[in-house]
């Protein structure tokens, strides 16, 4: 049987912790927490929040298990997409690694973007 991306996501925000971005502006105010942005490379270049790092959903349970200084189980993780899905399905992968303490940005960078919360963005190329 066939199950739909949507359904998926539904399914896996059953089980994660979606904070809105102003409790996710206060999480980051703890010292470790480490936030990554699972969207693709140049969703990243376009704009993403300061001190993100960014591992493409497609290869985060591969980048976690090569790097041993990601593998912190209790280390505080926050995850975000564009809107929350591919986060929250991030977040269940990370779970099913043992990590005990991650949460998703609920809406996303989108919402992180409307509040009006701080985000990096790429210099404009100057010919002058």
């Amino acid at each position: 049987m066939f199950i739909p991306a949507h359904a998926l996501v539904q399914e896996a925000r059953k089980s994660v912790t979606e904070l809105p971005a102003a409790d996710i502006h206060q999480r980051l105010q703890t010292a470790g927490t480490l936030l990554v942005d699972v969207r693709e490379p140049d969703e990243y270049r376009q704009g993403h929040i300061p001190g993100a790092i960014n591992i493409p959903r497609g290869m985060l349970e591969f980048r976690i298990s090569g790097e041993p200084t990601l593998q912190n189980l209790e280390r505080p993780i926050v995850v975000y997409c564009k809107t929350s899905g591919r986060a929250a399905l991030s977040v269940v992968a990370l779970q099913a690694m043992g990590f005990r303490a991650v949460v998703s940005l609920a809406g996303g960078f989108d919402a992180w973007a409307a509040g009006q919360h701080a985000i990096v963005r790429p210099h404009e190329v100057s010919f002058e």
